[in-house]
């Protein structure tokens, strides 16, 4: 057995990862408790949320699922669910606010919502759950929460929609314009956020909607002008399949605390790169016909919501993204087959009423303890079928079944959606120059073909034909055809048709979700590029182009000639494998390297990803995105300014390690560093069964771990200066050392 031995400098730094259980985990009850200093911090938010800017209490300190957080900021949040009467009012915490850079395993705020209106606590919860098949929306899930040891009940803990959130689904750095769609006073005199262009100064809008970036009121003001003044425009300044989605939702699950009902609320709106608008819907605690306003008039009935319009404001000059869409006879029909999927795939069947039964079961005993709800625990059984009586005299809270089997047999036989909509089948793609694109459609007459080549880019339209001259067979056979060029790379594509009276996508969920033709990908061996090292908390370190000192990836090619990363893909999610496309024509020179920024910033030059990693633990993966890993890794808890790499270079394991950026990976500094170090003494080398360690101070704690981070042996040594270690029992492989108490050095050995 021959043992190498290497010795690092004290980084100071523990192997054993810590793997981060996810906040939104909905098979996972939250446990949060909140400290404050003072007895009567009730009071104290209640005043602070009626200051202007609505500021933070100080807590001392905040637990989470056992992590302590000292130092953070709490307030109430809300406008309808907050009262200060109430004994249970919804709770924003922001780890970051006060001590900046704290976070929860990646996420720093914390929105908890109270279950007003709510009785059954499920409609958040699941109408997330439904709403995520068909665009980006927050996770949600449930928290119970302790106040200075007060159990203060169960709590819906909800993603918090930021500039995070943009940067996870929208392939942005998250500085474009972002606002939240809620006014400052729904009943009040301010207005609404129903996106009437009603001045061209910009201040007349503050109350309405509240900025989140730096910029933004005249592109805001623009958007509104278009939807306004000139709705035939709107595919310009919308991104239309997004918001077609978010009101058939708000329309199929009576979702009337939205755009849709009374306040025209509980949105937010961030710009991408095109220009377009992306809508994001918010606060669902009142979906499933909690919020019984439309349009203030009256209080909507039970029955009265099962038969919904389902092209309701259509005509409302108060409403003008639903009227400039909804006129638009395209976007019409698009529109009721989104809504005819949603009926199909959530209520056709019981299978809603199956998951809200499985998520009250879940919680049911965090219910039963909470003294501070809002209805009886009775209340709460029954409200998955039956209706409850709300508080205050604010109508009813319709049973979920009662209210969606009714919904639902209005719907379906509404004359809007009557017209059978046309079949598309057999969709296939081929490659000869371009990408032909095939599909049997009956029942149509018209067939759209859309394509772009990233999830970045803006669906191009073309029509698709069944005359014998695009690649579709006989004329008239059925079988229509189109095609795009093809890029060299992957594209991604759906179909939709459509009658006088219906439409139809495929996929069904388009365009959110989509066909990917990737015909030719790349089909890399493993191990001819690797993973070679990382870092990511860089505060004093290696800059970029723009002299910013950001997070990194290392690649290096093992091979001995260059290698092309043509058609491969970067991503930290292996849900996302296409999260990042390298650039055409980049590759990793022969038996070198090359970096990539991880730093959300595409701007600075074509080797900035489109993500950041988590510095308590994450995952990468370089693939060709079609299932054809190249290489991946999971990795845990990282320290500022030092590397996780590869040793032996673009082979070995990872370990943590000084910092070798864009050259070869070394366990060590230099030789001087190394001498520092003189007084530890490894030997004999090689070894036999036993490795002697031998210091010309006191040993103290000697810890062994494997490349896992398992620890697998340890001596207290005291103040002992020699100490043996039996190594006949280790297998093959690598081991490091923790020797001494104060300032530890860390020593790896190859078995």
């Amino acid at each position: 057995m021959k043992i190498q031995v290497i010795i690092f400098l004290s980084l100071g730094i523990e192997l054993s990862a810590i793997s981060a259980q996810g906040l939104y985990d909905t098979n996972t009850i939250q446990d949060i408790k909140i400290n404050f200093y003072q007895d009567n911090w009730d009071d104290l938010l209640d005043s602070l949320k009626g200051l202007p800017d609505e500021p933070y209490l100080l807590a001392q300190s905040v637990e989470i699922n056992g992590e302590v957080f000292d130092s953070v900021g709490v307030k109430y949040k809300g406008y309808s669910s907050f009262d200060t009467s109430n004994l249970k009012n919804p709770l924003h915490i922001d780890l970051n606010h006060f001590r900046k850079g704290q976070n929860y395993h990646g996420v720093k705020s914390i929105k908890l919502a109270n279950g007003f209106s709510d009785p059954s606590f499920v409609r958040q919860v699941l109408s997330y759950e439904i709403l995520r098949k068909y665009m980006a929306a927050p996770q949600a899930n449930y928290a119970k929460v302790w106040v200075n040891g007060d159990y203060r009940g169960l709590y819906t803990n909800v993603e918090s929609i930021n500039k995070g959130f943009v940067r996870k689904h929208f392939q942005t750095d998250g500085d474009n314009p972002f606002f939240k769609c809620t006014p400052k006073d729904v009943v009040g005199s301010t207005g609404h956020c129903d996106l009437k262009y009603e001045s061209t100064d910009s201040v007349d809008y503050y109350q309405r909607y509240e900025i989140r970036s730096d910029y933004g009121w005249a592109e805001l003001l623009a958007l509104m002008d278009t939807l306004t003044n000139f709705p035939s425009k709107a595919r310009n300044v919308v991104d239309v399949d997004r918001a077609l989605w978010m009101l058939a939702f708000n329309d199929v699950l009576v979702n009337l605390d939205s755009y849709t009902g009374l306040f025209s609320q509980n949105y937010y709106l961030y710009q991408d790169k095109h220009d377009r608008w992306l809508p994001i819907v918010w606060d669902l605690n009142m979906s499933f016909g909690a919020f019984p306003l439309l349009d203030g008039s009256t209080l909507l009935t039970v029955p009265q919501m099962k038969q919904l319009d389902p092209l309701v404001h259509e005509n409302n000059d108060f409403r003008p993204l639903i009227k400039s869409l909804l006129q638009d006879s395209l976007y019409r029909r698009m529109y009721l087959a989104h809504l005819r999927t949603l009926l199909e795939e959530n209520f056709s069947t019981q299978s809603y009423q199956t998951r809200a039964l499985e998520l009250q079961a879940m919680i049911d005993s965090a219910v039963q303890a909470d003294n501070y709800k809002f209805y009886s625990h009775d209340d709460f059984l029954k409200n998955v079928t039956h209706t409850v009586v709300a508080p205050g005299g604010f109508g009813t809270v319709p049973g979920l079944t009662d209210l969606m089997s009714g919904r639902y047999n209005y719907l379906i036989n509404n004359t809007n959606l009557s017209t059978p909509p046309p079949v598309i089948s057999n969709v296939s793609e081929s490659l000869d120059g371009e990408i032909y694109v095939h599909a049997n459609v009956a029942g149509a007459t018209f067939v759209m073909l859309a394509y772009r080549y990233d999830s970045s880019g803006i669906f191009q339209n073309l029509t698709m034909f069944d005359d014998g001259q695009h690649d579709d067979g006989a004329a008239g056979d059925g079988v229509y055809g189109q095609s795009f060029p093809y890029n060299g790379l992957v594209a991604q594509y759906y179909i939709y048709a459509e009658n006088a009276g219906s439409g139809a996508f495929s996929p069904q969920r388009a365009e959110y979700e989509f066909y990917k033709a990737n015909l030719a990908p790349p089909n890399p061996g493993v191990g001819d590029v690797v993973i070679n090292e990382f870092l990511v908390k860089n505060t004093s370190s290696e800059t970029d182009e723009a002299g910013q000192m950001e997070d990194w990836l290392e690649l290096y090619n093992n091979n001995d000639a260059d290698f092309s990363l043509t058609g491969m893909y970067l991503t930290d999610d292996p849900a996302k494998p296409d999260k990042w496309l390298f650039p055409l024509g980049t590759s990793v020179p022969a038996k070198g390297f090359l970096i990539v920024w991880l730093d959300e910033d595409q701007s600075q030059g074509p080797l900035h990803a489109s993500f950041k990693l988590k510095a308590d633990g994450e995952f990468l993966m370089v693939s060709n995105g079609a299932g054809g890993v190249v290489d991946s890794l999971s990795f845990g808890l990282q320290k500022a300014d030092t590397s996780y790499g590869r040793f032996p270079n673009g082979s070995g394991p990872f370990f943590f390690m000084p910092r070798t950026f864009n050259t070869f990976n070394q366990l060590t500094v230099s030789t001087v560093e190394t001498n520092r170090h003189a007084d530890l003494r490894i030997f004999p080398n090689p070894v036999g069964g036993r490795l002697t360690i031998q210091s010309d101070g006191p040993l103290g704690l000697i810890r062994v771990f494997d490349t896992l981070g398992q620890e697998v042996w340890r001596l207290d040594a005291g103040d002992a200066r020699v100490s043996d270690l039996n190594a006949t029992n280790l297998g093959a492989g690598i081991y490091c050392l923790k020797i001494g108490d104060n300032s530890p050095r860390l020593i790896c050995v190859q078995h």
